[in-house]
């Protein structure tokens, strides 16, 4: 039976992300690294599905969101995990009273309507999500729903995102390298040791000597590969250890609890992680 997966997906209602206090615009903040920015608005132009890889917290979802807003269009997002089916992505029937209705899926009505649709962690889904999407991937640029028994040709401003990580659980979670040749890809690393702590401080408003800190800390654990961590020192990690900071949460309290802790269940490992980071913070 599938899941509802109502809490897994995000739909952004408005055109832009952010709000502040005088609900005044605000643009979601994003340093590019590259060209990863032309390279998105040319997809778009070109009606090309871009394809976002690389390891967790280095902005992939961040991104999109800035280019949806940089773009002036509505983004709705799709967090994949092992349960979520096409059905879940195209729509289903429900009983409604005495009635039996259609409902249309995410994927639907970002076809209908025209958005940005991101799946987030793709390898994640189940295969027949990939079969679901192939005819929005190539010159069809339709979707077929078997239940319905119609074909939908995607709006004009339809464009499909996805993101995944190539490293995590190497030969489980791999995406065929037939899906792969149907996107647009962009590989996302982590930034270089300046932009890192430029984008930790605007995000935070913490001083850039602490970020500094902070983005010191997380290379050094980075360049442990010897621990055999699962997951390594993210952005977003930082980010969470800088708000504690900055809120006035102790450094190093902040440091063990946002990045330490996350990392791992190894009480030999959290103690020895906890010693080094309260040496350089």
């Amino acid at each position: 039976m599938t899941q509802n997966t109502t809490s897994d997906i995000e739909t952004v209602q408005n055109k832009k992300t952010m709000y502040n206090a005088s609900k005044d615009i605000i643009t979601p903040f994003y340093k590019a690294i590259d060209r990863e920015i032309e390279v998105f608005q040319q997809s778009f132009a070109n009606k090309l599905p871009v394809l976002l890889k690389g390891p967790t917290g280095t902005g992939k979802t961040r991104f999109v969101e800035f280019m949806a807003h940089e773009l002036d269009m509505p983004l709705i997002t799709i967090s994949c995990h092992e349960e979520t089916s096409s059905t879940d992505l195209i729509g289903r029937y429900i009983i409604r009273g005495a009635e039996t209705v259609w409902i249309d899926g995410p994927l639907t009505r970002a076809v209908k309507e025209g958005a940005i649709l991101y799946l987030d962690e793709i390898a994640e889904a189940r295969p027949d999500v990939i079969v679901a999407i192939h005819s929005l991937t190539d010159h069809r640029k339709e979707l077929y729903i078997d239940k319905l028994g119609v074909t939908i040709k995607a709006h004009p401003n339809f464009m499909l995102v996805a993101s995944f990580n190539p490293g995590y659980q190497k030969g489980f979670k791999e995406l065929k390298p037939s899906t792969r040749q149907r996107f647009v890809a962009l590989s996302f690393a982590y930034p270089k040791p300046k932009d890192e702590a430029e984008i930790v401080s605007a995000e935070t408003e913490i001083s850039l000597d602490i970020a500094k800190k902070l983005v010191n800390i997380a290379n050094k654990i980075r360049n442990l590969t010897e621990l055999g961590l699962t997951e390594t020192v993210s952005t977003r990690l930082l980010v969470d250890a800088a708000k504690l900071i900055h809120t006035g949460l102790p450094k190093r309290l902040s440091v063990k609890v946002a990045i330490v802790e996350p990392l791992t269940d190894d009480v030999e490992i959290t103690q020895a992680l906890t010693d080094l980071c309260d040496l350089m913070i």
